[in-house]
């Protein structure tokens, strides 16, 4: 049996991140790029850009947390001691032991610096070992190079397009791919390669 309680407050942690339970306070550590980046958010409707939009986003997240559809995070980078970003747990099923995790960005100081790596190691790592998950599911729109290749970089395979499947910041129509990574390919592989990856 699955040993997961949504009222739990789980971390994740290494020497260079913490992940928390996001929380509604959390408001005020992550206003400085929903109000200066917004197009971190221009793939995808439901972003939280600008302050009305940031705090639907993390009323609703925690909303979905307390009716045990999804648990989100805040991300903590150890390094320059502040809050850099957003993940969460969603889609999840107990029962077949497949989740997702999504709804992933960070500042831009800190794309492409390692930080994702070392959340998704966490992610990863908790859903297989100790939720034993089968499967991690991710998704985005099919124009985001830079998640696409992010979630390449950290093992996870193209399982193809779904087109027409939402709208974009803009509300124009988008198509989304999907990937996905495996328990025994999380074991027998990319465990220590993404480990070696990772920032000390």
């Amino acid at each position: 049996m699955i040993n997961f309680d949504f009222s739990t407050d789980y971390i994740l942690e290494d020497e260079i991140v913490r992940l928390r339970p996001l929380v509604i306070t959390d408001f005020e550590h992550l206003l400085e790029y929903s109000v200066n980046e917004p197009d971190n958010w221009k793939f995808n409707s439901g972003g939280p850009a600008g302050a009305e939009n940031l705090k639907v986003y993390i009323d609703k997240a925690v909303k979905n947390r307390q009716d045990t559809k999804e648990y989100p995070f805040i991300v903590f980078s150890k390094i320059v001691n502040k809050y850099v970003g957003c993940t969460r747990f969603y889609n999840i099923d107990f029962e077949r032991r497949i989740m997702e995790v999504g709804w992933t960005w960070y500042g831009k100081a800190y794309q492409g610096t390692g930080i994702n790596k070392n959340c998704k190691y966490l992610l990863f790592d908790f859903a297989f070992s100790k939720l034993d998950m089968e499967r991690i599911g991710l998704g985005a729109n099919s124009k985001n190079e830079r998640s696409i290749n992010g979630m390449k970089g950290v093992g996870c395979t193209v399982e193809g397009i779904m087109r027409s499947r939402g709208y974009d910041a803009n509300g124009e129509r988008m198509d989304s791919i999907f990937l996905s990574i495996l328990k025994n390919e999380w074991e027998n592989e990319w465990r220590d390669q993404l480990k070696s990856k990772t920032l000390k």
